[in-house]
């Protein structure tokens, strides 16, 4: 088996591994029980060698694989990475650099939206992946051969991807579009959990008071760091519906608390029951209390078939391009541009205004029509507009 289980070990590999053109990354690792996602197994492939390195291992110092991961001239290949990046921000305080995402690239190339891992290898690589180990315990020690191999199997193949989507970028004129999307990917703020806008997790229905957002806010950041501190998932210290519960009726007293709808027996009576109606009080006294989440608005009467005719647009036009949907545009977004020509959505922005946007906006104003063609949708331009 190509395990490191020691710091002597993971160096030398790592130093070989500078000199790669590339590392393909993957991670195995469990959050179920914890606030913060125990990394267990990091398996790395550059072109000519794989490991896989045990994060639990007795003594093992990680900092040469931090070094690795930060190292700006060894790109690094994941395949949906924004977790793996997650990890490798909370332990290393920064986020890997540079990184090429195939499931990214993979949409940018038309394999459709959110396509797996799976799906790629047996693409572009001719294999089919062996999944019996997908729910293994990998905090479980000692590893065995099948699940260490299991974990590889992750990155070798992952090598053949990333060579021939990254030569399909540079065929298709796309590595401008896929940058895009990987600069947002790769933003620090993305991992930076901050108790203080923990509040805006949660989906609100319809407009809410300001004092109601003061103390959900407060209470909030309260479970945050509460979950923080003792390393427990957010709902083993207070569930998302008693949060709200209780941001609704902000509670004054322990009995009221306690007649709180989800609220585990007995908390109202103990220390969390203190911590909560510190928070409520907190909330209430804000003077600077959120302004609130914009509820979603209804699409305005008669706005019906517009919506459904710019969705036929963005289907037709992603398959005319060969780029998956989910990347230019949400439901959200074709009802905001159904009811704003400026809303602010990224579908009328950058490559995606190309893509779909400006079309969508001409269809909008009767510049454009759509036809049915030869078994497809066709655009035709109108009223002197230029033909699609």
């Amino acid at each position: 088996m190509s395990l490191i289980t020691d710091t002597e070990a993971l160096a030398g590999f790592c130093a070989r591994q500078r000199n790669a053109d590339f590392v393909a990354v993957d991670t195995e690792f469990m959050r179920e029980r914890t606030y913060w996602p125990i990394l267990c197994l990091v398996q790395i492939a550059g072109p000519d060698e794989a490991a896989a390195v045990d994060a639990l291992a007795e003594g093992i110092d990680l900092a040469p694989l931090f070094a690795l991961m930060g190292d700006p001239a060894v790109p690094k290949v994941f395949h949906a990475a924004r977790q793996d990046l997650e990890i490798f921000f909370q332990r290393s305080g920064r986020v890997p650099e540079p990184v090429f995402d195939t499931q990214i690239a993979a949409m940018v190339c038309g394999f459709g939206d959110s396509v797996s891992y799976e799906t790629l290898a047996r693409k572009l690589a001719g294999v089919h992946l062996d999944k019996a180990s997908r729910f293994t315990d990998w905090a479980q020690r000692p590893l065995t051969e099948r699940q260490v191999s299991y974990a590889l199997a992750d990155v070798v193949h992952l090598r053949t991807a990333y060579e021939r989507l990254r030569h399909r970028l540079a065929q298709n004129g796309r590595a401008g579009w896929f940058a895009e999307e990987i600069a947002a990917l790769v933003d620090p703020a993305l991992y930076c959990t901050e108790p203080q806008e923990a509040w805006r997790r949660f989906r609100l229905r319809g407009r809410a008071d300001r004092r109601f957002l003061g103390v959900l806010r407060a209470l909030a950041a309260w479970r945050e760091t509460a979950a923080q501190q003792r390393d427990l998932p957010r709902g083993r210290i207070l569930r998302d519906e008693a949060v709200i519960e209780i941001a609704a009726h902000a509670p004054r007293t322990v009995e009221a608390l306690a007649r709180t709808r989800g609220l585990a027996k007995g908390v109202a009576e103990g220390r969390f029951g203190r911590d909560i109606l510190d928070a409520v009080a907190q909330g209430i006294a804000d003077p600077h209390p959120p302004a609130g989440i914009p509820a979603k608005a209804e699409p305005p009467p008669g706005m019906g078939p517009l919506i459904e005719l710019l969705r036929v647009l963005l289907k037709q036009r992603c398959e005319d391009f060969g780029v998956a949907q989910k990347l230019v545009a949400s439901a959200e977004d074709i009802e905001a541009i159904a009811a704003d020509d400026n809303a602010d959505v990224r579908a009328l922005s950058g490559w995606r205004h190309e893509v779909f946007g400006a079309d969508a906006l001409a269809l909008k104003h009767g510049r454009l029509a759509l036809t049915a063609g030869r078994n497809r949708i066709e655009l035709v331009a109108i009223a002197g507009g230029e033909a699609a």
